[in-house]
């Protein structure tokens, strides 16, 4: 192990996805998520983000030391839940609403900003921190397949 690296198990990036969504959208969300998850963080280097290289020299940059596990939620409920918890916990995420897909980017603020969480549809929420401690919040759900 590279003494520079921290123990690749000690922190990941954990996706719950809303298995009643279509999957365009799903890889739709979780895109828009994973990105506002990184770059919206403030501190990329505790994500430890490499820079792969080939044999020929091409560059393949930016791949996280850590694991990113997808796992399924059987409705947005489940996904509301984890979104509270992690709030209580003051852990980093990110989620995505069915509000989120309407029209312009303005137009989706405006939309999500109109409806009560409570009628907020999630398509899903993606985390980062330490492993033990998104294994108690995500230990009910099972791997996306």
């Amino acid at each position: 192990m590279n003494p520079e690296l921290p123990d690749e198990n000690s922190k990941r990036f954990v996706a719950i996805l809303n298995k009643k969504v279509e999957m365009g959208k799903l890889m739709n969300a979780l895109g828009h998520m994973t990105a506002g998850l990184a770059g919206g963080y403030g501190k990329e280097n505790d994500m430890n983000f490499l820079q792969y290289e080939d044999k020929n020299g091409g560059k393949h940059p930016n791949i996280s030391h850590f694991p990113f596990i997808v796992l399924k939620a059987d409705n947005s409920n489940q996904i509301r839940n984890v979104r509270n918890e992690v709030i209580a916990r003051n852990i980093i995420f990110t989620d995505f609403t069915s509000t989120m897909t309407v029209g312009t980017s303005l137009e989706q603020v405006n939309k999500t900003r109109e409806t009560p969480e409570a009628k907020l549809e999630y398509y899903g929420i993606c985390l980062f921190g330490e492993t033990q401690e998104l294994r108690e919040i995500t230990k009910k759900f099972s791997i996306f397949q």
